[in-house]
């Protein structure tokens, strides 16, 4: 494991946060499919940072507040699980004052901070995917050799990492993402304008999964990621012990 080297007044570990602003994902006819952020991958990764201490800055495109995805917060969704449910909307609700009140990713330099870390959701898919701005925030980062993380559809917010000569940054890492089976399974790959996983093994990733709805995790190098909600928190975790 690595050791951080933070270098910071406070000592602690300063980490990225970064959420998708985008409240609609638009399909392959054109149609805007409700979305956001996914309540668990964001609930279950903020909270284990900030028990373990970390500074943990929420920026945004355009420091828009960010929304959820509705469907996420379904009993459905969970596992039946309604208990799961009332903890998400709980500490949702307890985080609400700084979710409103974002910074701008585009105001953020890797320089600042230790790691980042992108929930996923089908939001990243419609604007962090697309943003080169982002790309080259993301390829400071791992240039940095600092700590990236992204977990279920965040991977596709990698993809606009591009390097001068237009070769992806990403090439020849093994990663993982929600599956093509998974958004089949989730009853959306016919109309997806493109698939997470077919994308990035055409990008250059060693694209990694395991069982459908499992946790699956993976780490090389500087970057850390995980498959679907269910990696979400076991990821946090990794990430954790990577930076402590």
């Amino acid at each position: 494991m690595r050791e951080a080297v933070t270098g910071h007044a406070t000592g602690m570990t300063k980490l990225l946060f970064a959420v998708t602003a985008a409240d609609h994902w638009t399909l392959k006819d054109g149609s805007k499919h409700p979305t956001g952020f996914w309540a668990e991958e964001l609930v279950e990764s903020h909270r284990t940072f900030i028990e373990a201490g970390f500074d943990v800055v929420v920026a945004t495109p355009g420091g828009t507040a960010p929304v959820v995805d509705e469907g996420s917060l379904s009993v459905d969704a969970n596992g039946g699980d309604e208990a799961k449910v009332a903890d998400q909307k709980e500490y949702l609700a307890s985080i609400e004052s700084t979710l409103q009140k974002p910074l701008a990713l585009e105001e953020q330099k890797a320089a600042d901070f230790d790691a980042i870390f992108v929930p996923g959701g089908h939001g990243p898919m419609e604007d962090l995917a697309v943003s080169s701005q982002f790309g080259a925030l993301v390829s400071d980062f791992l240039d940095g050799g600092k700590l990236v993380s992204t977990v279920c559809h965040a991977p596709a917010a990698l993809l606009p990492a591009r390097r001068s000569d237009g070769a992806w940054a990403f090439d020849g890492y093994e990663l993982t993402g929600f599956t093509d089976e998974e958004e089949t399974q989730a009853g959306l790959a016919d109309v997806a304008p493109w698939l997470l996983e077919t994308r990035l093994r055409e990008s250059g990733a060693k694209f990694s999964s395991g069982a459908a709805w499992g946790p699956h995790i993976v780490v090389d190098r500087n970057l850390y990621t995980g498959q679907n909600p269910a990696s979400t928190k076991p990821l946090a975790d990794r990430v954790v012990s990577a930076l402590s």
